[in-house]
């Protein structure tokens, strides 16, 4: 069992779930109530890591964090080093890939709330930040939960793009899911095995958790 590889994936998961959190709350209610052209554009865009390889997201990652574009130039200069093969080139990586699974369930958790809760507060004189605050946000929690565990989730699984943005450095950018290729590789049967046990306890677990949860927007949408 690589105990290293894990902690980086559970890191890497960790800072995922943090950076995006805020993000998914912002997109998520802005197309749930704001009606506008090219909306379907917008999320058709920011649903692309579903269908896309991760080998191409990769691709294109590697691609701007480079030392050849205004990005990757930008990083080195604050920092001295290179985006791309390093742990934070890894975490704004796992962000860009994992959008769709914190902006879609909380669009969907925001558009279950009923109108009438929104309007009355409104008629109350609320301001759209003490509105989202004091009842969006604590209607639409278990669209908040859902995003945070399969974003948690996915970032522990990536194999893809994690390979291709952070290459295979032990200790610094190797994951548990390319660990367990490594050891795939090397014939060592068992500890892959070990490995690959506990992501798929996680992922089953995930699914349950999430499930759970759209049962419960599920039954207040329907109200």
């Amino acid at each position: 069992m690589d105990w290293t590889a894990l902690w980086i994936s559970v890191e890497l998961g960790l800072w995922t779930v943090l950076l995006l959190l805020p993000l998914g709350v912002f997109l998520g209610h802005f197309l749930a109530f704001h009606r506008f052209r090219g909306r379907r554009l917008l999320e058709a865009f920011l649903a692309m890591p579903l269908v896309l390889p991760p080998t191409v997201i990769g691709y294109y990652l590697l691609t701007v964090f480079g030392k050849g574009t205004w990005i990757g130039q930008g990083w080195e200069a604050l920092t001295g080093g290179p985006l791309a093969f390093t742990f934070e080139g890894l975490i704004a990586a796992s962000v860009i890939a994992n959008i769709p699974f914190a902006v879609q369930p909380m669009q969907r958790a925001f558009e279950a709330i009923p109108p009438e809760v929104r309007e009355a507060g409104m008629c109350c004189g609320m301001s759209p930040l003490r509105l989202l605050r004091r009842i969006e946000l604590p209607l639409a929690w278990p669209g908040a939960v859902t995003a945070m565990v399969l974003s948690f989730a996915h970032t522990l699984g990536e194999f893809g793009i994690v390979l291709m943005v952070g290459g295979n450095i032990a200790g610094e950018t190797r994951t548990i899911s390319i660990a367990i290729y490594d050891r795939v590789q090397a014939f060592d049967d068992v500890a892959a095995g070990e490995m690959a046990a506990v992501l798929l306890v996680i992922s089953f677990v995930s699914i349950v958790c999430v499930l759970t949860l759209a049962d419960r927007i599920g039954q207040r949408h329907g109200k």
